[in-house]
């Protein structure tokens, strides 16, 4: 499966944005999807995942009552609705799926998109 991330961009501390990831060459509904996310100097860290059906959800306690993530499996697209963003918010925002039940470790993402830069400034 291909992934392909956007929607990030420059906002101010408050605001609100939101990531689309669309999937293509599989079908989408097979896999778990995650979002994780990269700050300069930083490890890469798990944000949020969904279940294939989005029966299962889970986040981050960082992002914890700010940020939403969803799934349209007819649109082959996870979503990550970030509202409330603050400066620590800033990083690179990766989507990937993942064809098992979904986890938090990065390392047991099969595919990856591309990722799509947020930048929060206070």
């Amino acid at each position: 499966v291909q992934l392909q991330a956007f929607g990030g961009g420059l906002v101010q501390a408050g605001d609100s944005l939101r990531l689309s990831c669309v999937a293509s060459g599989s079908i989408f509904s097979n896999y778990a999807m995650g979002w994780f996310r990269q700050a300069p100097g930083k490890q890469r860290e798990f944000v949020a995942a969904i279940s294939w059906n989005a029966g299962m959800i889970y986040y981050a306690d960082s992002v914890k009552g700010r940020l939403t993530i969803s799934r349209d499996n007819a649109k082959n697209t996870v979503y990550l609705q970030m509202d409330s963003l603050k400066s620590e918010d800033t990083a690179v925002y990766y989507c990937a799926a993942r064809n098992r039940y979904w986890t938090t470790s990065d390392a047991d993402y099969e595919y990856w998109g591309q990722g799509t830069q947020v930048t929060v400034s206070s």
